[in-house]
């Protein structure tokens, strides 16, 4: 049996056909020229998870204004999330409006890692995958089971991923609201001698390895 690799960042994100609650989909192929959010949650009818969703369903939206999507995923059949998903919208009224991936025979799953020993072996831990418009993954981050995640954080970190991309710079601790900073992105810092005795222009530095300039103002427009 050939060993699985698991997609580091920069690299394609595995092409895969699912099953969801909207219907056979082929990643990441379905999202080509968006960027998409790929998480799973350990099982349906659990209360986490239940409040992730929720949360995911309020900033939908939101999301979608920036060209992002959403897609869950657990190991659950199709008609476990389909029954949840009702049992949501019953008792919170608000309805899910992504899909959800019924991967029942673990394939995808342990293909991106989401197995995690220590934690469980027949379910998946919450982790995110961020893809960008071209299918590479960008961005992944784990949490253990018994705690939810922020959905405000994986907003900020694709609006920074989407900004350094289009400005070729970086962002700083919290950005947008960083405490030297604020939403000023860093600049590439000089790479000889000679560029870094150059005299900064409209560029703000602390010295001559970090400095530092301002950009944009609306970030929900990125």
């Amino acid at each position: 049996m050939s060993a699985i690799h698991m997609p580091i960042l920069g690299e394609k994100f595995p092409r895969f056909e699912v099953e969801t609650t909207q219907g056979q989909m082929i990643l990441p192929d379905v999202y080509d020229g968006k960027w998409f959010v790929l998480f799973s949650h350990p099982a349906d009818f659990t209360p986490v998870c239940t409040t992730e969703f929720i949360a995911f369903a309020h900033k939908y939206e939101t999301f979608k204004k920036l060209n992002i999507e959403l897609i869950g995923l657990s190991v659950d059949q199709v008609f476990s999330h389909i029954e949840w998903l009702q049992k949501i919208e019953k008792l919170f009224e608000i309805k899910i409006p992504f899909p959800v991936i019924a991967d029942t025979t673990e394939g995808l799953s342990k293909q991106l890692g989401m197995i995690h020993v220590g934690q469980t072996l027949t379910n998946t831990v919450r982790a995110v995958f961020v893809v960008d418009p071209y299918g590479i993954l960008r961005l992944s981050f784990f949490y253990p089971q018994e705690i939810g995640r922020n959905m405000d954080e994986i907003l900020r970190a694709i609006k920074a991923m989407k900004v350094t991309d289009t400005y070729q710079v970086a962002a700083p601790e919290n950005w947008p609201h960083n405490a030297l900073i604020g939403s000023d992105l860093i600049l590439p810092p000089p790479d000889t001698i000679a560029k870094a005795q150059e005299a900064p222009l409209e560029d703000e530095c602390f010295d001559w390895w970090f400095c530092y300039r301002s950009w944009i103002n609306n970030f929900d427009e990125i």
